[in-house]
């Protein structure tokens, strides 16, 4: 009897090994409900521009006035604050896909460090983002904006630096990606610490000036594939 109650046991504790994880990973998705609702409820009320340039990711994106800092281009903005890559990928469905974009624009990479993913598994993510864009929007460049240098998150760049390295080394072997470098010159003054200049007072997220740098660095790689 004992022994039978001991199997039951066991096996309730492989399901919840099993099952618990997914879970907990549907959760972690579901919160991200509400600001994907409001995109596609956006489209309704407002079709968005056949085949923008689109600008997926995390705040960093989602802040970002691109009518002023591209005016001349129909780019249409789906950045959602504290996203990761991995939650690109869930959602690529409903905020990559139906555009049909000719190029996607994506900042996402510093959460995912900060949530102690590791430089290689922020690759592999890329790697799979980049993988489905391939396989579900032929045709379409991807430009990967490199994770920038924080004041605030200053301690996690090492991190983020190998992160950066591993996808540059992958974007350079294929035709359909592009590695907008704007860490470099976020770190271009004596000390080489990212520069104070480029951010609002919580030292993560970029003003004016920082947003203008990086246009300057997505700039060219933009009219290269159009």
């Amino acid at each position: 009897m004992h022994t039978g109650r001991s199997l039951i046991t066991i096996w309730l504790l492989i399901c919840s090994f099993t099952i618990l994880p997914s879970i907990l990973a549907e959760d972690s998705f579901a919160k991200w409900e509400e600001p994907i609702s409001a995109f596609e409820q956006a489209d309704k009320e407002n079709p968005p521009p056949a085949h923008p340039v689109l600008f997926v990711g995390s705040s960093s994106i989602r802040l970002w006035d691109l009518d002023k800092s591209f005016p001349n281009l129909k780019t249409l903005n789906r950045g959602f604050g504290g996203s990761t890559i991995a939650d690109s990928i869930h959602f690529f469905d409903r905020i990559i896909r139906p555009y049909q974009p000719k190029i996607i624009i994506l900042y996402a990479g510093d959460n995912d460090i900060k949530k102690e993913l590791s430089p290689r598994e922020v690759f592999e993510n890329f790697k799979t983002l980049a993988n489905k864009i391939e396989t579900s929007l032929p045709g379409t460049h991807l430009i990967y904006i490199a994770i920038k240098p924080s004041i605030s998150r200053k301690k996690l760049w090492p991190e983020m630096k190998q992160a950066n390295d591993l996808i540059a080394a992958w974007c350079a072997q294929r035709s359909i990606l592009s590695f907008a470098d704007i860490a470099k010159p976020m770190l271009d003054n004596p000390g080489h610490e990212p520069n104070p200049d480029l951010f609002k007072k919580d030292g993560l997220h970029l003003n004016e000036k920082g947003y203008e740098l990086w246009r300057k660095v997505l700039s060219p790689l933009i009219q290269q594939t159009k």
